[in-house]
């Protein structure tokens, strides 16, 4: 018999954040997100409580967990989207379609208490969460952005009533055997030309974010907007976001395009690929831990993309040539394998024709469900 309880207590806490760390011990493929990022949830000031609602279930067969699962009511994106909908996400379970009912029934009848119509997921609190199941691609490193599962929730989650909404490719890239192409550094340079453009410059970190980051949340709300999954950005997230890219940003990787006014016209990061610095530690910043992760950040083999955003009057204007010029000449200055892409729409065609210019194939899919509750 599956026992489903409500997370309340410490030990139900770290239980919920442990479980996958346990059940994917071993595997190679899985990355962790960070332990106290996990722990952060349950405190009652967590970033997103301002505009969502959420609740943790575990799942135990003779007092041994046996799975977990998070239900969000995202009250922003719901008014956003004009939706009554809660999202699943953090499910994690053994191979045992009992615990998956039951997981995913007491998810479901807490979205049926709040008046919610679906359910979708997995999906977090916003699309900068880790979201999307992995139903091709098992056999890949996983970024430290996206989650790793067992091909077996597929099957959990459709025999609990799910199907398909939307899914997600993903594409690992590298620079074609004898370079780039001069034609396209050539495109790039005539539409920088074209509209009078340059690339900004800053000294360190620190600087970039000062001078630039209130732009880049600007242009990064205009560009997503329509996005699936979106939720605008508050006060309080863009100072959580600023936050979290401080560990991770490498300033070489950065790159931000200004039109002959000095105003931000597009911008695209990366950040250097974090995966087996976290990997051992199972995500606990350590002091081995974080020596990992500033090497890892300092001299990148892997880069994961993380965000490109334009603003409306220049899109549709080949500024992406410029931009993955630039990508492309530090990938060869810098000896990087390959860069990763990350989430990218399947039916998002121009970003994915933005691949073209490297060595591109798409090594994993990535599925959202829905169910009417």
């Amino acid at each position: 018999m599956i026992e489903i309880r409500e997370v309340k207590t410490k030990k139900e806490r770290k239980e919920f954040v442990e479980f996958p760390l346990n059940l994917y011990k071993g595997n190679e493929y899985f990355v962790p997100p960070l332990y106290g990022d996990e722990m952060s949830i349950f405190k009652p000031d967590y970033v997103y409580y301002e505009q969502a609602d959420a609740v943790y279930f575990n799942a135990y067969r003779d007092g041994k967990i046996v799975g977990r699962i998070s239900g969000i009511l995202q009250r922003a994106a719901n008014k956003k989207w004009n939706q009554k909908q809660i999202r699943f996400t953090r499910f994690d379970a053994i191979d045992d379609q009992e615990v998956a009912n039951a997981l995913f029934e007491a998810v479901e009848n807490w979205g049926r208490s709040k008046g919610m119509e679906e359910i979708v997921g997995p999906l977090g609190f916003s699309d900068l969460e880790r979201e999307g199941l992995l139903i091709a691609g098992f056999d890949q490193m996983n970024t430290f952005e996206e989650q790793y599962n067992y091909p077996y929730y597929q099957k959990l989650i459709e025999n609990c009533g799910y199907g398909k909404d939307v899914d997600w490719v993903e594409h690992q890239l590298r620079v074609p055997e004898g370079g780039f192409d001069p034609k396209y550094r050539k495109i790039g340079d005539m539409m920088l030309q074209k509209y009078n453009l340059h690339f900004g410059e800053a000294k360190n970190t620190r600087e970039f974010i000062n001078k630039y980051a209130e732009d880049i949340f600007k242009i990064w709300d205009e560009t997503y907007d329509k996005i699936y999954g979106t939720v605008p950005f508050t006060d309080k997230l863009k100072k959580s976001i600023v936050a979290q890219f401080k560990l991770l940003i490498n300033k070489k990787y950065i790159r931000v395009l200004f039109d002959e006014h000095g105003t931000i016209v597009a911008f695209g990061f990366l950040f250097p690929s974090i995966s087996d610095a976290v990997r051992p530690s199972g995500g606990r910043l350590t002091l081995p831990c974080i020596i990992r992760i500033l090497k890892a950040i300092r001299h990148p083999k892997v880069l994961d993309l993380a965000i490109i955003g334009v603003i409306d009057s220049y899109k549709n204007k080949a500024l992406s040539a410029s931009m993955l010029a630039e990508l492309g000449e530090a990938m060869i200055r810098d000896g990087i394998d390959h860069c990763e892409t990350n989430l990218n729409l399947e039916h998002n065609i121009p970003i994915q024709n933005a691949w073209k210019y490297f060595d591109a194939y798409q090594n994993k899919r990535r599925r959202c469900f829905i169910k009417k509750l």
